[in-house]
């Protein structure tokens, strides 16, 4: 019994590249400005939000291509109701 890979939607995919662009956009300008010219060694405060939004970029990615049919579904919320 093979899975069905359930395809996104155009919608859903749209999304997604909003995600990825906004994603791209806003980290560009966290790590051109967060030295803002200061001399010396600067903590990289940027590398915490890049690691927690690249994490959410990525869980997105894989609720959109790597959801799969679940056959059983139906039956359990049957079951469930009943218990």
């Amino acid at each position: 019994m093979a899975l069905k890979q359930i395809l996104p939607t155009s919608k859903q995919k749209s999304i997604f590249y909003i995600h990825l662009v906004v994603f791209a956009i806003a980290n560009f300008l966290m790590w051109t400005m967060y030295d803002n010219g200061a001399k010396g060694w600067v903590y990289p405060w940027p590398a915490w939000l890049t690691a927690a939004w690249a994490l959410a970029v990525v869980g997105h990615w894989c609720a959109l291509w790597t959801t799969f049919e679940d056959k059983n579904y139906d039956e359990f919320m049957r079951m469930s109701d009943n218990g």
